[in-house]
């Protein structure tokens, strides 16, 4: 085989792969439009005030989400004012501090494992401890400890992959500079990681907002309109849980793509403020 058949076929071997993934590429992003641009002509037609700010009644046959928009927003922040401080802790102490590395190992392969349970179980263990052992009942709280327990297998190994990334020097650098091990980790290392700590946010804010299984379990479908400190003992409904009641049980189709619409807008408004605070923190 000569040098030109060979980069004739080369070529030909390049061009078709470039081809490939341009296609997958198209079809990915093709499927994602149709997907968001399907909801939206099915949901907001549906939208209105009413719907947005009041609360449902039996008694008038009116139907509202407020409550279920202000559990969703809540258990989003319990959640991670919970998760990130344990996941980003562990993540700098398996990285920075752990001399035993069989035994960092192995919590990195129970991270994973744990990622990859369904989250029907974590419903039912936190069904059993939270709900009945601890006595939260069905809460936003028993709701919002079990997906603390979800996330925190992602945040923790996306943050300790993250701080891998940052280069050993501007350890050595610090050091040698004089600076103490937690200086050098809070000045040095953790700033140069807040990308995979702000991806492993987005990714939990996902998860949280999609889930309904566990919520079942642990938080209930309550849908009264009650205060902050109230709903933290009691049963109430995230935007998910809402949306499966109405579509499965009430055959409420068209106000369950109005829900979808809020919830891919909620998805997309906390995940742009995420990315705000991280570039902010990354100023600094």
């Amino acid at each position: 085989m000569d040098k030109r058949e060979f980069s004739a076929r080369r070529r030909i071997w390049g061009g078709t792969m470039r081809g490939l993934m341009v296609l997958c590429a198209a079809v990915t992003c093709a499927l994602a439009v149709f997907l968001i641009v399907y909801v939206l002509v099915k949901g907001v037609p549906n939208l209105s005030w009413q719907l947005l700010s009041t609360k449902p009644s039996y008694l008038d046959g009116s139907i509202g989400i407020l409550p279920d928009i202000i559990t969703t927003v809540c258990t989003v922040l319990a959640t991670l004012l919970v998760v990130l401080p344990l996941g980003v802790c562990a993540a700098v102490y398996l990285t920075e501090y752990a001399a035993n590395k069989r035994v960092v190992a192995v919590i990195e392969y129970a991270a994973e494992t744990l990622s990859g349970i369904p989250s029907i179980i974590y419903g039912l263990v936190g069904q059993m401890f939270f709900c009945q052992f601890l006595g939260m009942k069905k809460s936003l709280l028993a709701g919002a400890m079990t997906l603390v327990i979800m996330n925190l297998p992602t945040i923790m190994r996306t943050t300790q992959e993250s701080l891998k990334t940052v280069p050993q020097s501007y350890r050595e650098g610090a050091l040698a500079l004089g600076a103490g091990k937690w200086h050098m980790v809070r000045t040095v290392v953790l700033p140069g990681a807040v990308d995979g700590i702000v991806t492993g946010c987005i990714l939990a804010i996902g998860r949280i907002v999609g889930e309904s299984a566990a919520l079942l379990y642990t938080a209930g479908f309550g849908m009264a309109l009650v205060s902050l400190f109230d709903s933290l003992h009691t049963s109430s409904a995230t935007l998910t849980v809402a949306l499966y009641v109405y579509a499965t049980e009430g055959g409420e189709t068209a106000l369950a793509f109005s829900i979808a619409t809020i919830l891919m807008v909620l998805t997309l408004l906390i995940n742009l403020t995420a990315g705000i605070i991280g570039r902010k923190l990354k100023r600094k």
